[in-house]
């Protein structure tokens, strides 16, 4: 028998990890008739917003003696047991209540049914498909609106008008996000998906050989699995085929996540990875003399004929960086070979950034000492030592990624109290190999301004 735990919460405020929750219903469904019924006001241990209190009339005083959440977790975890975790916009509902059992060391996992998307797919083309706009719509008495169990039960009217007019094939669609059990390979559930974490990490596609044959990287590792699964492309089928066993890595970090599966990539190099399998870049900047001595800077794609100070992906990359290295060290760009010139001085000659290198005025000597500075410059990818800190697995724990002598050195995890000390710092870390990757990971993602990460110099 199929059960539904159509569940709605109110709290403190939207975020999972800031607010807490301050009252839960939960009513246990089988699609045709409630099979058991619970509530309760819960004690946040913090007090509520006047905002909050004008919207659900839950108020300081009322939730003083209620019992706080752990008081009433084993009964929620019993009563969800098997059912499928059911809500009007199911991702606030259910991240708030796993966020409450990861404060207390448990991972909730649940199956997960959203009526939004389900009403959305059920009834298309109305203008809102917001609780108010179902209540209204399907004329459902209301008493005590924004309180959990009015909600619950609002909810558990949308969900028996949606299953009265949904074959339970395409229900069980939206529950499995897509994903067919009969086009799952032999040893893969539907099951074993949903058991994967909602966590950050890095996981593994193994053959029934034991050798990985994909390595991936998700913000929300089950998530990801199941939209592998769900893929009819012939590419992702014929990969997905061939799985019997799946493995997993949690980082709690997206840094870590990257730079690890950038590793992993390049050291297992699984068959249906094309990216970030090579160790190297194509194109590489060489130094060479012209005719009157001067160190002149270059780009090719033969590296095995010259020796490469700097590799990058592509020309235009390469050229941008030797365009960077003339201003910044006022080189002669026709001696860089990135303006073209016939006969007499450079552009930038005559806007005083080239020292007449160009024209034979500038000593070689002081020339080719400032190539010398742009050329050591080059070969490392940050100006700067420092450690990246973000967040580890758990919350009493940081992920720590390490740049020393202007280069990736590796990361490693460290418990927030001893994440003060720099010694301590440095000890955590386990090393890993640079590559030209992961510098380009590295920058990219510092200079996202929604990354959250601490910078701690060194």
């Amino acid at each position: 028998m199929k059960k539904y735990a159509v569940i709605d919460i109110e709290t403190t405020g939207g975020s999972p990890i800031k607010s807490r929750i301050t009252e839960i219903a939960i009513i246990l469904y089988d699609g045709e008739k409630v099979l058991e019924r619970f509530e309760t006001l819960i004690n946040p241990e913090c007090y509520i917003p006047y905002n909050i209190v004008k919207l659900t009339g839950i108020t300081d005083e009322m939730v003083a003696d209620a019992p706080k959440f752990y008081e009433v977790a084993k009964q929620i975890v019993e009563m969800t047991k098997g059912a499928i975790f059911v809500a009007h916009n199911v991702n606030f509902d259910y991240k708030f209540i796993k966020e409450e059992f990861a404060r207390l060391g448990y991972k909730y996992m649940r199956k997960q049914l959203c009526t939004v998307r389900l009403s959305r797919q059920t009834m298309p083309g109305r203008r809102s498909y917001s609780l108010d706009a179902m209540i209204k719509w399907l004329k459902i008495e209301m008493k005590d609106r924004h309180r959990a169990m009015a909600d619950a039960e609002a909810c558990r009217i949308v969900l028996e008008h949606i299953l009265e007019q949904q074959k339970e094939n395409e229900v069980e669609l939206m529950v499995n996000r897509g994903v067919q059990a009969s086009k799952l390979p032999p040893n893969i559930t539907l099951e074993q998906l949903h058991a994967f974490p909602e966590e950050c990490g890095v996981y593994y596609f193994h053959n029934k050989d034991g050798l990985v044959t994909y390595v991936g990287k998700s913000i929300n590792i089950k998530k990801r699995l199941l939209d592998h699964f769900a893929n009819d492309k012939p590419k992702a089928r014929r990969m997905c085929a061939t799985v019997h066993e799946i493995s997993y890595q949690v980082t709690g970090s997206e840094l870590v996540a990257l730079l690890l599966e950038s590793n992993e990539i390049k050291t297992l190099k699984p068959m249906y990875n094309v990216a970030q399998k090579r160790t190297k870049f194509p194109i590489g900047i060489y130094e060479y003399k012209d005719e009157a001595g001067y160190s002149c800077l270059n780009i090719t794609k033969n590296k095995k004929d010259f020796e490469i100070i700097a590799e990058y992906p592509n020309t235009r990359t390469a050229q941008s960086v030797l365009m960077s290295s003339a201003r910044k060290f006022e080189l002669c760009k026709p001696l860089c070979n990135v303006e073209n010139v016939i006969g007499g001085n450079c552009f930038n000659y005559q806007l005083n950034l080239c020292r007449g290198a160009c024209m034979k005025k500038e000593a070689v000597e002081e020339y080719n000492e400032r190539v010398g500075e742009a050329i050591e410059r080059l070969k490392l990818d940050f100006d700067e030592h420092f450690f990246i800190i973000e967040n580890g697995t758990n919350p009493d724990e940081k992920a720590v990624v390490l740049i020393e002598n202007n280069i990736y050195q590796g990361f490693g995890f460290i418990d927030v109290e001893s994440a003060n000390s720099i010694e301590n710092l440095h000890d955590c870390i386990k090393s890993y190999p640079n590559n030209p990757d992961v510098g380009k990971i590295i920058k990219q993602y510092l200079k996202d301004k929604k990354k959250k990460f601490k910078i701690v110099k060194i």
